[in-house]
């Protein structure tokens, strides 16, 4: 009985280190999920490790799909940053895809909103 706690102990430690291993969507701006008064200029995504940027990308799109990015994301460390065209009020979806430089991927989205004046 105590050979089991002791290796579920260790394979939960196991199992925890690898969940470490990606490079995770730590935090946003704008805040997923947000709304938002103004118009933000760029969306920046912080990363719980460094990229690869060579693979790395992100685009913003509105609720038609149509790309309202600046094109190509500036990637540095752990975060990266794309520019945006001026938004109107509406709803926002931004759309990424990591690599961390420890090669393992992940990728996600979450909307935003601009609100009205």
């Amino acid at each position: 009985m105590r050979k089991l706690i002791v290796i579920s102990i260790l394979l939960a430690a196991l199992e925890s280190g690898a969940a470490h291993a990606h490079a995770f969507l730590d935090h946003a701006s704008p805040l997923v999920g947000s709304t938002v008064r103004s118009a933000p200029h760029e969306v920046t995504l912080s990363f719980t490790q460094n990229l690869e940027a060579a693979f790395s990308s992100v685009q913003v799109t509105d609720s038609n799909g149509g790309r309202v990015d600046q094109g190509k994301a500036q990637i540095t460390g752990n975060t990266m940053r794309i520019g945006l065209k001026a938004l109107k009020p509406g709803s926002y979806r931004v759309r990424w895809q990591a690599l961390s430089v420890d090669t393992h991927k992940t990728e996600g989205s979450f909307t935003f909103t601009v609100g009205g004046s």
